[in-house]
């Protein structure tokens, strides 16, 4: 366990609990990909679980972490057809039919930040309808975590290759259904 998970787990929210990436739920591989929380709510945990630390490098290291804890691809599912184009690194989105019309995001990357920021978006996204997806303001929730200042251009752009793959593959889901 590294210093910013350990700093986390020291932290008792509220008096009553931790913070939700360190309670078993959606970002666990021992749970389902499907969640009922509302993807505002997602992001207010991921807020929350931001400002337990004090400056960049320790939330950078939680980033990472947070990546870490994704599923493995399939070597089969690393191919062209999943790549997501206009990210500086390799990264690889795949999309599945979930319960109750819902779409599953899985994704890899073969940069540990970029694993991490695949994650978060794991955590907006992934579980909820088409017109859900649609719904949610990327652009707000980039802001919201203070993502906007402590990602280089190139990053940014890449995350929002990533949010726009995502939002295409909602797009054509709420255009069949």
């Amino acid at each position: 366990m590294d210093e910013a998970e350990s700093a986390a787990r020291d932290v008792d929210h509220n008096g009553t609990r931790p913070p939700r990436a360190l309670r078993p739920g959606p970002m666990d591989p021992k749970w389902p990909l499907m969640t009922t929380e509302t993807a505002a709510a997602a992001l207010d945990d991921l807020a929350e679980e931001f400002q337990l630390f004090d400056d960049w490098e320790d939330r950078y290291r939680y980033i990472i972490d947070l990546g870490r804890a994704l599923a493995p691809l399939s070597e089969h599912e690393h191919s062209d057809e999943n790549k997501v184009r206009g990210c500086a690194s390799q990264v690889w989105l795949v999309t599945e039919p979930g319960p109750g019309g819902t779409l599953i995001f899985r994704g890899d990357s073969d940069a540990h930040i970029v694993r991490g920021l695949i994650a978060i978006l794991l955590r907006l996204y992934s579980g909820r309808t088409p017109a859900e997806i649609m719904a949610v303001d990327a652009n707000g929730a980039y802001e919201r975590l203070g993502l906007a200042g402590a990602l280089t251009a190139q990053r940014s752009n890449g995350l929002f290759s990533m949010v726009e793959r995502i939002r295409r593959d909602a797009g054509a889901a709420l255009a069949v259904g």
